[in-house]
């Protein structure tokens, strides 16, 4: 379909707008106070959550001399506010952590304001299948815009983890709609002019997103949203928000719904429906417990091999693959065993030279040809792509909602402003970083429950005394 042939599609609030407001929205309403955010990329959720509010909640009965109409009038939903007491995010991306640290630090809290109540504040680095004791029971974690984004592999620890181990009260969930897509083309026609035909091949879908693993229509989305809930004890609701502002000239508004998909699951109480829990999620914290230090050869090869189809490149140097978190995770921190990885591949070979640093050998793909890079750059990060339609249509907004990232892609860097000084000590299969923040921070600064997820970032922000 030629690019005259698209139509225009247009969101207001924008579309990413629209999905906070819907997760704050459901916040308020629940008087969630403790709010985990997986996926966080560079927290602009969660710096929404750090501003102070405007003021306390009600007091309770015998603060106030003699009560009055204002005091005893019931509190409509539009009055509600948030009270978090803790924030935590998690991201695998230390790039997009450097954002998110900067943003939810001290520092940039709104000065105008009043912090009536304190506020505890963890930024977590690691990959969401890695089991965290501090997410057990929480009361709310929040996935907007990050299943679609999983490898399969991850995906399928994504329930067991986040329902089973984890079993918040509250879960909520955002994805985009494939069925919207339609409201981007004529009928007949596929946007293949600008789209992102699915990189997994399973499908001949045209995603949004050129890192999306796949995009569900709403009848697949409930269906998983129904067996997941019913599998791990919960109640769900879903729903689409996000309608396009121009009338379909075709009559499909209605039809098609809206852009992104929307789910609350909340956990059915009761001893039957813990044990359950427990039972079935015992074998997802062994699985996260037993993981190795390093990924076998053969797992680390096919990760490399299918950098290099992304990519599209035939010769790149070993340090930019050194570069793909995901990729240096597998290598357990080591980059000799890298090397041995890649020096096992019959596809690839690894030109070593004694005049140059390692970092800089280069590695062939044999067989293959130039093409046009689709890879983050080692000094300069490429600015992360958001979801497609957005970025074409809003002139300008980001969908910040949308993370935008490869999970496993993306540098060890500071280059967005934080200055961050990296304490890495390495004690059994634990990896801890520290930030430079001199504000308080938590008693433990090296985690050891994973090999793989550290504590970026920590503080908390008292109430004046």
């Amino acid at each position: 379909m030629s690019g005259e042939a698209e139509l225009r599609v247009t969101f207001f609030p924008p579309l990413y707008l629209q999905r906070r407001i819907w997760v704050l929205d459901v916040l308020r309403r629940e008087q969630v106070t403790e709010i985990i955010d997986i996926g966080c990329g560079e927290g602009q959720l969660l710096a929404v959550l750090c501003q102070p509010a405007l003021c306390l909640p009600p007091p309770d009965p015998g603060v106030l001399t003699s009560p009055s109409d204002a005091t005893e009038s019931t509190i409509q939903a539009d009055d509600l506010d948030l009270h978090p007491r803790r924030i935590t995010g998690l991201d695998i991306s230390s790039h997009a952590l450097a954002s998110a640290i900067e943003d939810t630090s001290p520092a940039a809290a709104n000065a105008s304001y009043t912090r009536w109540e304190p506020l505890q504040v963890n930024i977590w680095h690691g990959g969401l299948e890695i089991f965290n004791p501090v997410f057990v029971n929480a009361e709310c974690i929040v996935a907007t815009e990050v299943v679609e984004h999983l490898p399969e592999e991850i995906l399928a620890d994504f329930t067991p983890m986040i329902l089973g181990v984890y079993h918040p009260r509250l879960l909520l969930v955002t994805t985009p709609s494939y069925g919207f897509n339609a409201r981007f083309s004529p009928p007949g026609s596929t946007n293949t002019a600008t789209g992102f035909p699915d990189p997994t091949k399973r499908t001949d879908r045209v995603f949004r997103h050129h890192d999306h693993k796949f995009e569900w229509t709403v009848e697949e989305f409930q269906q998983w949203c129904s067996d997941i809930a019913q599998e791990w004890g919960y109640d769900v609701d879903t729903t689409t928000i996000g309608r396009a502002q121009e009338k379909d000239k075709w009559g499909r508004d209605e039809q098609l719904g809206g852009a992104s998909q929307v789910a609350v699951f909340k956990r059915l109480e009761g001893e039957a429906w813990a044990g359950t829990r427990e039972e079935k999620s015992t074998q997802m914290k062994e699985k996260s417990k037993s993981q190795k230090d390093h990924w076998s050869a053969e797992e680390i090869a096919k990760a490399v091999l299918d950098k290099f189809e992304e990519w599209e490149e035939a010769e790149v140097r070993l340090e930019e693959i050194w570069f793909v978190e995901e990729i240096g995770a597998m290598c357990g921190g080591w980059f000799e065993v890298l090397i041995e990885a890649i020096e096992g591949i019959a596809k690839l070979s690894l030109q070593r030279s004694r005049d140059q640093r390692r970092g800089d050998w280069r590695v062939l793909l044999d067989g293959g040809r130039p093409g046009k890079k689709k890879r983050t750059s080692e000094w300069a990060p490429e600015e992360p792509t958001d979801d497609l339609f957005e970025e074409v249509v809003q002139e300008g907004y980001r969908s910040d909602d949308d993370p935008g990232f490869d999970w496993g892609s993306g540098l060890y860097s500071s280059d967005s402003g934080v200055d961050l000084l990296w304490d890495i000590s390495k004690e059994g299969n634990a990896w801890a970083r520290q930030s430079a923040w001199t504000c308080e921070s938590s008693e433990e600064d090296v985690v050891d429950w994973s090999r793989w997820s550290t504590l970026s970032a920590a503080w908390d922000l008292d109430r004046p005394e």
